[in-house]
């Protein structure tokens, strides 16, 4: 059995201080909100955060670039963020941007134990500055290393006592894969089960990757509504 936390503080608490952290999601589908709003709480500061955007303002990992509490940005869409977007050009706060399929494989990667791979995307760009280009083919690849963090925080729909994890629909995003590449990864599930209650055949997430789990019902914001006139 995994450690199943009790309070959204609990769950947070180890992580420190100048950590590196993963959030899965995209946008606002599929974000761990009540973690992020405990870390908000915690104070924590310096983080490293890799996730594909920064939320939106005053929801999300936007939450904490809001309190100053992040220090760089690992991502690939800057979204809908202008806190996000006076940070960058106020110079306080460093971003490094990656094309979004190339950050999805860094952290598949890491979480694969793949130390590095060669892509395509890239070559020719800022992307490629200071890095190896190998030629396959008779085509140029810039080698990129993968990604993992100290901590991983996920959102499932479903989760069992074990930790294994089921997402729902596009909620599944990016969530496996940090999930997995994570030294230590919080769950935060809308329904927590009882082991043997998932279909081991629907099971995005094995247990093997998680090391805490917390029930949380989500407030699932919209992004951007747009309506028919």
């Amino acid at each position: 059995m995994k450690r199943i936390f009790s309070t959204f503080q609990d769950a947070v608490a180890d992580i420190g201080n100048g950590a590196t952290l993963m959030v899965g999601g995209f946008g606002l589908c599929g974000i761990p909100e009540h973690l992020i709003m405990a870390l908000v709480d915690k104070g924590v500061k310096d983080l490293t955060v890799i996730s594909n955007n920064c939320g939106v303002d005053e929801w999300g990992l936007g939450l904490l670039l809001q309190n100053k509490q992040i220090k760089k940005i690992i991502g690939s869409y800057v979204g809908e963020n202008k806190e996000f977007e006076r940070q960058v050009l106020a110079g306080e706060i460093e971003v490094e941007l990656t094309p979004q399929g190339t950050l999805a494989e860094k952290i598949r990667a890491g979480g694969a134990g793949i130390p590095a791979f060669y892509t395509p995307a890239g070559v020719g760009t800022p992307i490629a500055e200071d890095k190896e280009i190998r030629v396959f083919n008779g085509k140029e690849y810039v080698l990129e290393e993968a990604l993992t963090a100290d901590f991983s925080l996920v959102n499932a729909w479903k989760g069992d006592r074990m930790g294994n994890l089921i997402y729902r629909k596009t909620a599944r995003n990016f969530n496996p894969m940090i999930a997995a590449a994570g030294k230590v990864t919080i769950a935060q599930v809308e329904n927590l089960v009882e082991v043997g209650e998932l279909d081991p055949d629907c099971i995005h997430s094995p247990s093997i990757y998680i090391q805490g789990i917390i029930q949380g019902e989500l407030e699932k914001r919209i992004e951007r509504r747009t309506v028919r006139q």
